[in-house]
């Protein structure tokens, strides 16, 4: 039985892999945050402590900008300085919606700093890794001044066929237009279908706020 199931996890993670064009920055790099807790089916962990929602930190303030075509792990430059991944601290949380998961990023740092563009996003299991592909939502310009909050949303098709499927544990996270990951922990369960690979896909930095 075990077998069974690693072939078909395999199957899926490697036609996700085909389907999902565009890819994030590697784990190489980063820099590992221990898990708050052991990471169960369907489970949401923070790589900070407890698991925080956005809502409870100040929020920055969005504006509107062009739509996400552009290439890397960012979007467009923006004026004043970029948010460095050494300045933010993540966490997850549920989204509103079933299948969502929302990576909250704050500013730690001591000075207002901006982002512009889509995170890079790579799912780990023991099966192997997939790279979340791009939402086709406008890609707005955030500023975060110190302490505030901003984040952005993971789609995955939530495993609801009464097997195994296919789970990931850990989340590597790119900010837009940086080269250095933060790696934390994040349990999801996806279908394994050997037909049909799930789409998994990330929404830029700030929309929807």
């Amino acid at each position: 039985m075990r077998t069974k199931i690693a072939r078909q996890g395999l199957s899926a993670a490697a036609l996700v892999a085909v389907g999902l064009a565009l890819t994030a920055c590697s784990a190489s790099g980063s820099a590992s945050s221990p898990a708050s807790s052991s990471a169960g089916s369907n489970g949401v962990q923070s790589s900070t402590g407890s698991t925080a929602s956005a809502s409870d930190e100040p929020t920055a303030q969005s504006s509107s900008g062009s739509t996400g075509s552009s290439s890397g792990t960012g979007g467009d430059s923006v004026a004043g300085a970029a948010c460095h991944t050494s300045s933010l601290s993540f966490s997850s949380s549920w989204g509103m919606a079933q299948g969502e998961v929302l990576i909250n990023l704050k500013n730690i740092g001591s000075t207002t700093c901006s982002m512009h563009g889509f995170p890079g996003v790579d799912l780990k299991g023991q099966d192997g890794t997939v790279s979340a592909a791009r939402s086709t939502m406008a890609v707005p310009t955030v500023r975060l001044s110190p302490g505030q909050t901003t984040n952005f949303t993971l789609h995955f098709p939530p495993n609801n066929t009464g097997g195994s499927g296919v789970t990931f544990t850990s989340v590597v996270v790119t900010p837009p237009n940086e080269t250095h990951s933060h790696t934390m922990s994040l349990g999801i369960n996806v279908p394994a279908d050997s037909n049909s690979a799930p789409v998994i896909t990330v929404d830029p930095v700030g929309a929807g706020k």
